[in-house]
């Protein structure tokens, strides 16, 4: 990247956009100088400057949520970057995943494509801090064969359900299915990114 055909404002800032480069949810915003994007290039980590401190800062070099950059671009009029980065726990100083969490106004109920990597973190957070009474902690004790039961189990069900021609029900068995499924991914040392990786193999 070119940083001279950059257009820094009269400040000699750039914003910078992060977001999630697994999930592609927008997790801060931040500004860089010139020698903060140097930074950034040379380390792959992300750097940027404090408009308030006058000074660089690294993202996680206190708190130790750092975030490893794959990618850079510059927007269309190149006075805007964005960083696509690997996050190494939350982005924002409350704790929150994204900084971006104080609704304004919602106008319409919308899905959470990244619902599948998010139940999968949730598997992984109850492996590592169990919980009293939990479905997935019962799952990961019994093992491999148990796991493996219900994903037959479940299977079966989806099917009569698409037999019966009866959506709900094949929307229902389907989400265990894919629950029971991610369960054993985990337990195998698989994540979904590895799917990911594997099925966008097939496309090219």
């Amino acid at each position: 990247m070119k940083t001279k055909t950059i257009k820094w404002n009269s400040d000699g800032l750039i914003p910078a956009i992060v977001q999630d480069a697994l999930t592609k949810e927008v997790l801060m915003l931040a500004y860089m100088n010139e020698e903060a994007l140097e930074k950034t290039l040379e380390t792959k980590s992300s750097w940027f400057y404090s408009r308030s401190r006058k000074e660089l800062w690294n993202k996680g070099e206190t708190s130790g949520n750092t975030q490893e950059v794959v990618r850079i671009a510059l927007d269309c009029d190149r006075d805007t970057v964005i960083l696509w980065v690997i996050p190494k726990g939350p982005a924002c100083h409350t704790g929150e995943n994204s900084c971006f969490f104080n609704d304004v106004e919602s106008y319409k109920e919308v899905p959470d494509r990244q619902m599948l990597f998010k139940e999968y973190e949730i598997i992984k957070d109850r492996a590592e801090n169990p919980v009293e009474g939990s479905y997935t902690n019962y799952l990961l004790r019994e093992g491999v064969d148990k796991i493996c039961k219900k994903i037959g189990e479940e299977s079966a069900e989806t099917i009569i359900g698409a037999k019966n021609n009866d959506k709900e029900e094949i929307i229902y068995e389907s989400s265990d299915l894919l629950y029971h499924l991610s369960v054993l991914l985990y337990n195998q040392g698989i994540t979904l990114d590895d799917l990911m990786l594997e099925i966008e193999k097939r496309y090219k």
